[in-house]
């Protein structure tokens, strides 16, 4: 928790608004070293007593807000900025818009943060979300791990299905269970897992209902909905098994449906299967109106290649269409799976890779098309085969099949939990926006989308600063340093690993002058009208600051200084400001003020705040700005 001297003092930075050059900095040192004087004067009480008593305006609003929102107090900053947005909207610059946003989002007020980012964007208002693009990126790195469901015989070809995880595994060697000759191993049949948020696997069985049959199936794929399954199995159904001309039993497509929870029945053979070729592995397209598979039936190109057919209504399907030679090679293609973000995943061993089957990616346009295929690598691909690979993208997790070595048998297949490893770090330097000069000790923070500090940092010489953060968040950067104001930097990170440069330059304030109340109130000018000294109802807003800090600390004693501008001849001046100087005191002590705590002065026109000196042309707003009052606290 920040001490009470830390609070008024990040107060005094927030609301000083004008900036110095480099060479004013040994100024602002002085003065600083002079501020514990008043230490005690704690600006936002004071604005929030000036509200009690009935007195408003924007200003105080931004300035409440503010000192609120710096400190992460989101409550209260949501608080008045939404009575700015409110009663000032003609007065509300842009970016308050947005700080209230986030401000009510920090809090989970959801449609009213999206309300007010609507507006800031309406008014004209960039986002100011950085999409960053890291630098030295991985483009697909990942680390997997064996999951526990695996056996001394093949498993692989893991398919989504509701919070499951189904795959097939050659494991059944209950008694009377046949052996497939070619490795020795039972029939492959399916087995369904439940899988946690973390992608562990547990309770697996045997898939219920009349999908696994005494030859083998493998390879499902799910509708979103969970009520049906397409899979691969041999050419066996009703009891029967078909054979090719060379006595060879091949591969076809089965669909079936969920009757009840649990149980799997009503299984059809798809129509552009035959007994001559092998139709395999589906994977159903995002809109799920198509689906993919392998094949090498007659238009194949190599070995075997990627098809797909429309799948349209009662059940009945188009013609199959190869992907064409963008995707197959004289190789073979098989294992196709469609991710969330519309990326096709497939196995190949046509292309250059590391050995045996490697897994590819291509994103796929809206009409289904491919786009550049990339190989995934090391450690997705060995010099084995790696196949059956899934993922859902938005979690970074997936699974695939591989027979590298290290397997359980030494041409088994097992099943790995992929996770992408997406490493972001977010790095910078501190320094003077002016001068460039690097800002040892300042804080700087990492904020999450809801505003939660996720970690902070006190720079060292170097002025920099290294945050590890997540691929695909939305954080803000903000940096603080006592003299200067505040800075905040919100960004997108990229979705791959590597490193986000976010610069954090801080701009030097105008210190007030050790006994200058007005200026530590954020006093807005008292002006007055042309040849007036009557307090204007703006003015009364100001001196209500005023009143309030009298009020607040009775040890408080004022000199009132009043200017005028440069028009009228000297002793008019020096008259006119005296009035205006008498006003303003009369003005606190008709409400209370004790006239012993209060004296007053005018000082005609000899104290110019600007170049508007006699004979010099001026703009209207330009004399008004030395019309105007000062408040300096006497010792």
């Amino acid at each position: 928790m920040k001490t009470f001297l830390q609070k008024v003092f990040l107060l005094a930075l927030v609301l000083l608004g004008t900036s110095v050059s480099f060479s004013q900095k040994k100024q602002v040192e002085k003065a600083n070293k002079e501020f514990d004087k008043y230490a005690y004067i704690d600006a936002r009480d004071i604005y929030l007593k000036v509200v009690e008593d009935g007195y408003t305006s924007a200003q105080i609003y931004k300035n409440l807000g503010d000192t609120y929102y710096w400190n992460s107090d989101y409550d209260n900053a949501a608080k008045w900025y939404s009575r700015l947005i409110s009663e000032f909207p003609q007065e509300t610059e842009v970016n308050y818009y947005y700080r209230a946003a986030q401000s009510q989002k920090s809090l989970g007020n959801a449609d009213k943060s999206k309300e007010y980012m609507d507006m800031y964007i309406s008014k004209g208002g960039d986002p100011g979300i950085v999409r960053a693009t890291a630098t030295d990126f991985l483009e697909y790195e990942v680390v997997l791990e064996k999951v526990s469901v695996n056996t001394a015989y093949s498993d692989f070809g893991p398919a989504y299905y509701m919070d499951k995880l189904v795959y097939a595994s050659s494991s059944n060697t209950s008694e009377g269970s046949k052996i497939a000759q070619w490795n020795e191993q039972p029939f492959l049949d399916l087995y369904e897992a439940d899988m946690d948020g973390e992608g562990k696997l547990s309770n697996a069985s045997s898939l219920s209902g009349d999908v696994n049959t005494p030859y083998h199936e493998s390879t499902p794929t799910f509708t979103k909905d969970g009520n049906t399954i397409y899979f691969t199995r041999n050419n066996y159904i009703d009891g029967k098994k078909g054979k090719d001309k060379n006595k060879t039993i091949r591969l076809k497509l089965y669909k079936a449906t969920k009757s009840g929870d649990n149980y799997w029945t009503n299984v059809v053979e798809l129509p552009f299967n035959s007994k001559e070729y092998s139709v395999a592995h589906p994977a159903l397209s995002l809109d799920e109106k198509r689906l993919y598979f392998s094949s090498d039936m007659p238009g194949t190109i190599g070995m075997s290649d990627l098809w797909y057919v429309d799948i349209l209504d009662n059940d009945s399907y188009g013609e199959p269409v190869n992907l064409g030679t963008s995707i197959n090679t004289e190789a073979r293609e098989s294992f196709p799976f469609i991710s969330e973000k519309n990326n096709l995943y497939f196995s190949s061993d046509g292309r250059g890779g590391l050995g045996g089957y490697d897994i590819f990616s291509t994103p796929l346009n809206p009409q289904g098309r491919p786009g550049k295929i990339t190989n995934l690598g090391e450690p997705a691909n060995s010099s084995q085969d790696d196949f059956g690979f899934i993922i859902k993208e938005e979690k970074r997790m997936g699974y695939m099949s591989s027979n590298r070595e290290g397997a359980k048998g030494s041409i088994d297949d097992e099943i790995y939990l992929v996770q992408e490893k997406c490493e972001i770090v977010i790095t910078g330097t501190v320094f003077d926006q002016d001068s460039k000069e690097l800002l040892p000790g300042a804080e700087v923070l990492l904020l999450d989308s809801n505003n939660k500090i996720v970690d902070s940092q006190i720079v060292g010489e170097t002025a920099s600063y290294s945050f590890n953060a997540d691929c695909e968040k939305q954080y803000s950067v903000r940096g603080s340093k006592t003299q200067y104001a505040p800075y905040e930097k919100v960004l997108q990170t990229p979705d791959k690993s590597g490193t986000v440069e976010i610069p954090i330059p801080l701009k030097l304030v105008d210190p007030c002058p050790p006994n200058d109340l007005g200026c530590r109130l954020k006093l807005q000018p008292i002006y007055f009208d042309f040849d007036r000294y009557n307090i204007r109802p703006d003015a009364a807003i100001e001196l209500a600051k005023i009143l309030a800090a009298m009020r607040q600390y009775p040890e408080l004693i004022i000199h009132i200084e009043s200017h005028t501008d440069s028009r009228g001849n000297d002793k008019y001046n020096e008259s006119l400001s005296d009035k205006r100087a008498q006003s303003t005191l009369q003005w606190l002590v008709d409400k209370g003020i004790a006239k012993s705590r209060l004296t007053a002065k005018g000082y005609g026109e000899y104290k110019l705040t600007n170049k508007c000196d006699d004979g010099v042309e001026c703009t209207e707003e330009e004399h008004q700005l030395n019309r105007r009052s000062m408040f300096i606290i006497q010792n």
